[in-house]
């Protein structure tokens, strides 16, 4: 991939070596999409603690009562860190990522004449404070609609090559994309209506749950980026596609089940089955339509 034909963005700070309430992403606390309890984040929570061995319940237990409301931002203190600038790769690598999701849902919102908000990114390690509450590393990158900010340990990419034989820079920016695609759905108030529908007792998690049509829309959204980062900077080199989908293979649900139990219940899932993801993410390349990606209306995921 050749990344560095991308625009760097201004929007990436370095929280990293921060200790205490600042930085990090410790263990706890965060949310990747939009329950009350932090719809994406829980899935992320799960889909992390099935990947490292732990206890999804554990985690997601600690997370109760620590989350904010997903449409506002937080009046409670932020994160602080400086802006990321530097000779660093990886992340230069972040930055020209997220500077390209930036320009691709500038130029869809504008369709719209609606400006889009552009998210924050906050680089850390060990633990992070989010207005969604402390998250430790374990629990993988997360979106908070509390305050509108990406959370990203670098370490989880290392872990993507080791622990889910997903490696390659194509992969770890689908991650990133993905993530984005969290903030969109906060933008577009679906973190609000599925809030609402868990409130009124709609199910959440299982094969067809609202939590996995959130997170396979946050991967079709990923999949729109990528077409449109694609058609303007043309910098995808053989292989990199494959890459994405590989990343999106390793992290079904049943593909961690079936690694960490032996076992596949598709009642508890909460993102999508390997294949679910897969085919989502593939709509929105192969479209670059975000209309494609309504995956609360699709009978069929």
């Amino acid at each position: 991939m050749l990344w560095r034909k991308g625009r760097q963005s201004d929007n990436v700070v370095d929280a990293r070596g921060q200790t205490g309430a600042g930085g990090g992403l410790g263990g706890r606390g965060m949310r990747v999409g939009g329950r009350g309890l932090g719809l994406g984040g829980i899935a992320i929570v799960v889909i992390v603690g099935l990947l490292m061995g732990q206890d999804p319940m554990q985690i997601l237990g600690s997370l109760t009562g620590q989350m904010g409301s997903t449409g506002q931002a937080p009046t409670t203190t932020q994160t602080q860190g400086r802006p990321a600038t530097g000779s660093d790769p990886e992340v230069e690598f972040v930055r020209a990522i997220l500077g390209d999701t930036e320009d691709t849902w500038g130029e869809i919102f504008a369709t719209s004449k609606v400006q889009y908000e552009q998210p924050k990114l906050i680089l850390f390690n060990g633990g992070v404070n989010s207005a969604c509450g402390f998250a430790s590393s374990a629990v993988g990158p997360f979106y908070c609609p509390g305050d509108h900010r990406v959370y990203l340990d670098l370490a989880f990419f290392r872990e993507m090559e080791q622990k889910f034989s997903a490696a390659g820079d194509f992969a770890q920016a689908y991650v990133i994309a993905h993530e984005v695609g969290h903030h969109v759905q906060n933008l577009l108030g679906i973190n609000k209506r599925v809030e609402t529908a868990r409130q009124r007792g709609m199910r959440m998690e299982g094969a067809n749950g609202l939590l996995v049509r959130q997170e396979l829309q946050a991967d079709c959204f990923a999949g729109v980026w990528a077409n449109h980062a694609q058609r303007r900077l043309n910098w995808l080199e053989p292989g990199d596609v494959e890459e994405a989908l590989n990343a999106a293979n390793s992290i079904g649900d049943d593909t961690l089940q079936r690694q960490s139990r032996g076992t596949v219940m598709p009642d508890s899932f909460t993102h999508g089955s390997s294949e679910q993801r897969v085919r989502w993410f593939r709509m929105g390349f192969e479209s670059g339509l975000p209309g494609k990606c309504d995956t609360f209306k699709a009978q069929t995921l």
